[in-house]
């Protein structure tokens, strides 16, 4: 595709295909370019470097999660379509989790999604830092999650390109988690019930509990807010303004 055809969106979203189907360290402009049946060189007309290419690349997915009208559901709704949108996001794009540790990532769309979460914490009750601390945690849980798939995305990749040796190394390495494991009793039990499925796969529907259990916890400290304090001595109660 010559130069001046070429615009910054269609390399950004071929960018996000290598990077769906390498990771980050399969991403460089010559890949790049081969994809864009472009020469490398065009490639930089428009992005400056790798690291430039995959903050837009990020930008650009943060727009696959949803951004619920406050106006038509309640919070609690909204904070958990964007947390599943957000989990299926990150596992479309495991990617990203890798990018998140190696250098700073913000753009306007994820301030976007920021923005309106904060909109939904607020919309709860929450205030101030107590908004930003709900929609934090909830971040952070997803991220969690995300985070194992990411791994496991990231060696299963390792692998296809390792080619017998690196798949050997992975036995003998699960062979030794296996034995660890064996040595504690619940371990042990859990790998039993789970003969069928590879060690460390959480049950099924585990972020879907996680979350609703988090979800709660939240409502739970909306409502001891809520609830009148009780009485101090002489009568006054412990949120007095003359206390």
């Amino acid at each position: 595709m010559p130069r001046d055809t070429l615009t910054r969106e269609q390399i950004v979203r071929a960018a996000i295909g290598l990077l769906d189907a390498e990771g980050l360290e399969g991403l460089n402009m010559r890949s790049l370019g081969k994809r864009l049946n472009s020469a490398a060189t065009a490639v930089y007309w428009h992005v400056k470097n790798k690291d430039n290419l995959v903050v837009l690349a990020c930008n650009e997915v943060w727009n696959e999660v949803g951004l619920p009208d406050l106006a038509a559901v309640g919070w609690r709704a909204a904070a958990e379509r964007m947390a599943t949108d957000l989990y299926a996001m990150l596992t479309r794009h495991p990617w990203l989790v890798q990018a998140f540790a190696s250098q700073p990532l913000y753009g306007e769309n994820k301030a976007r999604h920021d923005d309106h979460s904060l909109a939904v914490y607020e919309l709860a009750g929450f205030q101030g830092a107590e908004a930003d601390q709900a929609a934090g945690a909830v971040f952070t849980y997803v991220l969690g999650h995300a985070l194992s798939l990411s791994a496991t995305v990231s060696v299963e990749r390792r692998l296809t390109h390792g080619g017998e040796n690196a798949q050997a190394l992975m036995r003998e390495s699960l062979t030794k988690m296996t034995e660890i494991a064996q040595q504690f009793p619940r371990l042990r039990e859990r790998l039993d019930a789970y003969a069928d499925k590879d060690y460390g796969a959480a049950p099924s529907q585990s972020f879907e509990v996680g979350l609703q259990a988090l979800l709660d916890g939240l409502e739970i400290r909306l409502g001891d807010r809520r609830l009148p304090q009780p009485a101090a001595a002489g009568g006054e109660t412990l949120d007095s303004p003359h206390r």
